[in-house]
């Protein structure tokens, strides 16, 4: 007779012990495993993580402009692989945030979003149409007279009315769309500049996006405003002090008639002036560092007369508002956009997608530092995904750029043609046509910043997507922030905490 196997041995133990009327005794769980360990830590954290009830006294919200899920694990291990680690099991800053939920981000009219009519949402409260900026879903975009009738109130105006300090910073124009949704009302996301509105919405008297910024009509107007596009701001006939010229077709210098009349306004363009600047309470500061967006972050080096980074704006921009708001005793509202993750991957290239979602997480981790959870609500979200995969089963460690590679014997893995496959790609983009038909894959090129990822739908542009993107939240009121939410939700719990 064969001896019984160690199997059919522990049924047996098992059998008699129930027949006993015994309770079965589990297996005691590997305390030695250095993922049990984790996960206890990580227990004990979320634990500690009590909501906190009460008022906020600041509100600052984060977008990364098309930062989709995706995009973050990408980044996360992106970051992680820079630092000599695997990646995987790394955290980007606001990953350590203790409250999450998911965002709907469908415009009324659109299953896939834009910048436009998700900004809007997140900064007035309702959603509205693709395309057009601080206005309700009863506007047709391009329609001058229907955008007079169908503004709504920003996050930022409300906050002016209130007494509270108010700040935008951005990569993007800071006309672009997300940035121009905290301040200004538009039937058409395009026309941040007189020169690019047809004469139709110009005689029934709308107003340019720019010109918007300047004129904002609430309080004192906006205290900090750090980005890009500084030609909107400028007359045709006018040199940038960098390359070109200006974009207005009104003949008016924006950037002198924001500072005619107000000693303490501070005009900067270029980073040593904005190395130079202090933070003031009696002052308002304009930083316009390139005519049109900021440089990629992998980039920013190569800037003619150099650019802060995300971070040392978002750091400053916390200080100048905190010093104003210590002066009239109420708190303040920051707007700080990644915008330029977005742009990477429209141009399929994943390299600076990542770079900037890093540099987006260092500016989180900034305003970590500088701000308590005990005052102020912090958030950080997207406002529409991107087509971006992680796919092909991938060993641990794998250059998140690369190619693929077995978990078990590192060999290159081959698809159905006999060639290697990326780990990241697009849906669609003009990547598909870079790669088709499919060339085999040079991983040396592939780890470069200027590589275009393999993409199936041949477009010019990639799309964005419109799964659910991640929200992070901590300080006050933060725990509301949980489940699946419709997008405009954001605004109602931020505007409920700090009214």
């Amino acid at each position: 007779m064969k001896p019984l196997t160690t199997g059919r041995l522990a049924l047996g133990v098992l059998l008699a012990t129930l027949a006993a009327g015994q309770p079965a005794q589990a297996e005691p769980p590997r305390a030695d495993n250095p993922w049990y360990q984790a996960a206890q830590a990580r227990l004990q954290q979320l634990k500690a993580g009590m909501p906190r009830q009460g008022k906020a006294k600041n509100v600052i919200l984060f977008v990364g402009d098309g930062m989709s899920i995706s995009t973050i694990t990408a980044a996360r291990i992106f970051q992680g692989q820079q630092q000599g680690k695997p990646g995987e099991n790394h955290r980007l800053a606001f990953e350590n945030l203790p409250w999450t939920a998911l965002s709907r981000t469908f415009n009324t009219n659109a299953q896939v979003p834009d910048s436009a009519g998700t900004a809007t949402a997140m900064l007035t409260g309702v959603k509205t149409r693709i395309g057009v900026i601080g206005v309700d879903e009863s506007v047709p975009r391009g329609d001058c007279a229907a955008g007079q009738r169908g503004r709504v109130e920003t996050l930022l105006e409300r906050a002016e009315q209130a007494g509270l300090a108010t700040g935008v910073v951005t990569t993007t124009r800071i006309t672009h769309a997300t940035p121009a949704a905290a301040y200004a009302h538009s039937a058409d996301r395009d026309w941040e500049v007189d020169s690019a509105m047809p004469p139709q919405a110009l005689e029934q008297g709308c107003v340019d996006i720019a010109r918007q910024l300047v004129a904002f009509p609430y309080g004192d107007g906006l205290d900090v405003v750090l980005g890009g596009g500084r030609r909107n701001f400028l007359p045709a006939s006018t040199a940038d002090p960098e390359k070109g010229k200006g974009r207005r077709a009104d003949g008016r210098n924006l950037i002198q008639e924001w500072q005619q009349g107000h000693d303490k306004r501070r005009y900067v363009w270029n980073a040593k002036q904005f190395a130079a600047l202090k933070a003031d309470a009696s002052a308002q500061v304009l930083g316009l560092f390139n005519p049109s967006h900021l440089q990629f972050e992998a980039d920013r080096g190569e800037d003619i007369a150099g650019e802060p980074s995300l971070a040392e704006m978002t750091a400053f921009a916390i200080q100048q508002l905190e010093a104003r708001s210590r002066k009239s005793g109420k708190g303040y509202v920051l707007l700080v956009e990644g915008g330029r993750i977005d742009h990477a991957s429209h141009g399929g290239n994943a390299y600076r997608a990542l770079t900037d979602t890093v540099a987006f997480s260092d500016a989180v981790a900034e305003a970590m530092r500088l701000t308590s959870e005990q005052d102020t609500l912090l958030v950080v979200t997207a406002d529409h995904g991107h087509t971006l995969t992680i796919s092909g089963y991938p060993k641990r460690g794998n250059p998140i750029l690369g190619l693929v590679r077995h978990p078990e014997n590192n060999e290159l893995a081959l698809a159905a043609d006999g060639k290697p496959y990326a780990t990241l790609s697009y849906a669609n983009g003009p990547g598909a046509a870079i790669h088709n038909p499919r060339q085999r894959l040079d991983e040396a090129a592939m780890l470069e910043k200027d590589f275009h990822q393999p993409a199936h739908v041949p477009l010019r542009s990639e799309t964005h997507d419109g799964s659910d993107v991640a929200i992070y939240a901590r300080g006050p009121n933060a725990w509301l922030f949980h489940g699946a939410l419709n997008q405009q939700v954001i605004y109602h719990i931020m505007a409920d905490s700090l009214f």
